[in-house]
C-alpha cells in the first residue's frame, strides 16, 4: 500500500492555531465505520452517542515541559533541545536544533547553570542522547525553564500552558500532547459517569514517532518509533466486563487505540493489566480486537495516525469524511475539532 493513497489538500487556514476557549465547543464529526454516513454536531454530542455500560478509555499522560532553549557552553550558540524519552539515570533521548552543532562531549547550558546537558551519543535523523546534570528534582527545574513542546504546524504562542494538557493529565513523560483528550472537561466526563458510561484510564507516553514523517514510498516499509505504555488491573477488569457484557469500548485518541490494541494482541483480544514498549503499526487490514469505536481529531496528510483510523473505518469512508471536513470548515490537528467513529 502507498503513503501517497493518504494524501489529501488541506487548506492552510485550517490548521488550528489555538485553543477554543471552551473546550467543549469544538465541532464533532460522527462517522458510522460500516457505512460511511456522517452527521456534524458540537462535542458535547458525544454524551448522547455512548450507552450506559459502555467504557471511555482515556490517555492519562502528561506532557513534560521539554522544549529548552540553551547555548552551547563552548561558543554560546544558541541550541533547542526537546526531550522525548528518559532512557535511564538522567540519560535522555532528545531532538537537536541545529543538530550539525553537537557532537559527543559538547554540553549545553540552561538557566544560567541551572541545567546542564552533556551529549553521550549521534542518533538518527538529528537526534542526540544527553545526560542531563542538575541539582534537585528534574521536573522542577522544567517547570521552571522549559516550554511546552508545540508541534511545528503551531505558530502562534500559547498563552496558558495547561491548554495542551488534558483535564486528567496525571503521569509525566510525554512530548506532544494526546489531543483527542483536549476537548473533555470535568463536568462532561461526570456527565459520562451519570449515564453509567465507565472511564477508564491507560498511559502511553508520546514519543519520537509523533514528530517523525512517514518517509517510506510502501506502508509496509515504515518503522513506528516505540513509546512506553501501562494499564492498571482495574482498567483491564472494566474493559473485560464491559466486552462480556456486550457493551462498547471507546478509545480517545490514537495512543489509547494503541495502547489498547497492543495488549489485546498480547493476550489473545484481553485487556490484562501490565507495562512495556510498544511499536504497533496499524494501517488498512488490521483487524481491531478491542476498539469498537474511537474518538480522534483530524490528522496529517500521509501520517501514520490518518492510517490508522483508516484500519478502523475503512480508507475510502475516512477520505470522503475528510474532504467533507475540509468543505465544511473543520479545524485540523491538535487544538481543532473531533471526529467519533463509531
Amino acid at each position: 500500500m502507498n503513503v501517497t493513497d493518504f494524501d489529501f489538500h488541506l487548506p492552510e487556514q485550517l490548521i488550528a492555531q489555538t485553543p477554543l476557549e471552551d473546550r467543549t465547543a469544538s465541532r464533532l464529526l460522527v462517522l458510522d465505520k460500516k457505512t460511511g454516513e456522517t452527521s456534524h454536531q458540537t462535542f458535547p454530542h458525544l454524551i448522547t452517542e455512548l450507552k450506559e455500560g459502555d467504557v471511555l478509555v482515556l490517555n492519562d499522560t502528561r506532557v513534560l515541559p521539554a522544549r529548552l532553549l540553551g547555548v552551547k557552553e563552548d561558543t554560546g550558540a544558541a541550541i533547542e533541545i526537546l526531550l522525548l524519552k528518559e532512557t535511564g539515570n538522567d540519560m535522555w533521548e532528545t531532538l537537536v536544533k541545529p543538530a550539525k552543532r553537537i557532537k559527543v562531549g559538547n554540553i549545553v547550558t540552561f538557566g544560567d547553570g541551572l541545567l546542564k546537558a552533556e551529549c553521550t551519543k549521534i542518533l538518527p535523523q538529528g537526534g542526540r542522547e544527553f545526560k542531563l546534570i542538575y541539582d534537585g528534582i528534574l521536573y522542577e527545574i522544567l517547570d521552571q525553564l522549559g516550554e511546552m513542546p508545540l508541534p511545528p504546524y503551531i505558530t502562534e504562542k500559547l498563552d496558558d500552558q495547561e491548554r495542551y494538557q488534558t483535564v486528567f493529565a496525571k503521569e509525566r513523560g510525554s512530548a506532544a500532547a494526546p489531543t483527542a483528550g483536549l476537548h473533555f472537561t470535568e463536568d462532561v466526563l461526570q456527565a459520562l459517569t451519570d449515564k453509567g458510561v465507565a472511564i477508564a484510564f491507560v498511559t502511553l507516553h508520546v514519543g519520537l514517532g509523533t514528530f517523525r514523517p512517514v518517509s517510506v514510498d510502501t506502508i509496509e516499509d515504515h518503522t513506528m518509533h516505540a513509546e512506553y505504555y501501562s494499564v492498571s488491573q482495574k482498567t483491564a477488569t472494566t474493559i473485560n466486563r464491559a466486552k462480556e457484557n456486550g457493551k462498547k469500548v471507546v478509545a480517545v485518541g490514537t495512543t489509547s487505540a494503541r495502547t489498547l490494541e497492543t495488549i489485546a494482541s498480547l493476550h489473545d483480544g484481553k485487556a490484562v493489566g501490565g507495562s512495556g514498549w510498544t511499536d504497533i503499526f496499524i494501517y488498512p487490514g488490521y483487524e481491531f480486537k478491542m476498539v469498537d469505536c474511537l474518538l480522534t481529531n483530524f490528522h496529517l496528510p500521509k501520517s501514520t495516525l490518518l492510517m490508522l483510523v483508516s484500519a478502523l473505518a475503512s480508507k475510502e469512508h475516512i477520505m470522503n469524511a475528510y474532504l467533507e471536513a475540509v468543505e465544511k470548515k473543520y479545524r485540523f490537528f491538535s487544538f481543532g475539532d473531533a471526529m467519533l467513529i463509531k
